[in-house]
């Protein structure tokens, strides 16, 4: 599979899914922050699924480098209370 050939820096949407929990909410916020650095409220998009189990986070972030998407995602991946990250 190929990526997609991004030009960095650049805006970059990243979705990250999970139970809708405080500490699901709080997790996938710090490994973001870790990698990008502090983020506002403005900047962090929550929706919920139809019946409330599920939350869909999306970080407006800026993409420095593939590197950092990579090492983000690794990130993201390891923690069990992350579902999917797109």
């Amino acid at each position: 599979m190929t990526r997609p050939k991004l030009d960095y820096p650049c805006a970059y949407p990243l979705k990250v899914m999970g139970r809708d929990n405080a500490q699901f909410r709080a997790k996938a916020r710090t490994i973001v922050e870790r990698h990008v650095g502090p983020l506002t409220d403005a900047e962090v998009a929550a929706r919920s699924s139809s019946e409330g189990t599920f939350l869909a986070l999306t970080f407006a972030i800026t993409a420095e480098s593939r590197e950092q998407l990579d090492a983000l995602y690794r990130e993201l991946s390891n923690c069990p209370e992350v579902l999917v990250a797109l």
